[in-house]
């Protein structure tokens, strides 16, 4: 049986899955342009442009934004957040001031059914 996504938890799968391809194009792109000349900033900047990973990434950062949204509003319904509300919601607030925290936050979300 097929788990059940929430419309946040898919947006954020299919932004992800984009940004992995994406850089793995310019990785490929990265490597190639390294034979033939020196990845100076300005190449680098249009190695980002020109395989889209600059779009990925803002599209990625915009479903995790709203996957956690969706899941801090999603979890005050459970009872486990009742009993726990101050941590949580510690945790919540800190998640923009440490990329672990937010990690977290993003597992534990894709978690929620």
């Amino acid at each position: 049986m097929k788990s059940i996504y929430s419309k946040a938890q898919m947006d954020y799968m299919k932004a992800k899955t984009v940004f992995e391809n994406r850089a793995s194009v310019m990785e490929k792109k990265i490597e190639a342009a390294r034979k033939t000349t020196e990845i100076s900033q300005q190449v680098m900047e249009g190695l980002v442009l020109e395989t889209g990973f600059h779009d990925a990434y803002n599209n990625l950062v915009l479903a995790e934004n709203a996957l956690i949204e969706w899941s801090h509003t999603t979890i005050k319904h459970e009872k486990t957040y009742r009993e726990n509300k101050h941590p949580i919601e510690d945790m919540y607030q800190n998640l923009n001031g440490s990329p672990e925290m937010r990690a977290q936050i993003i597992q534990l979300a894709m978690k929620i059914r």
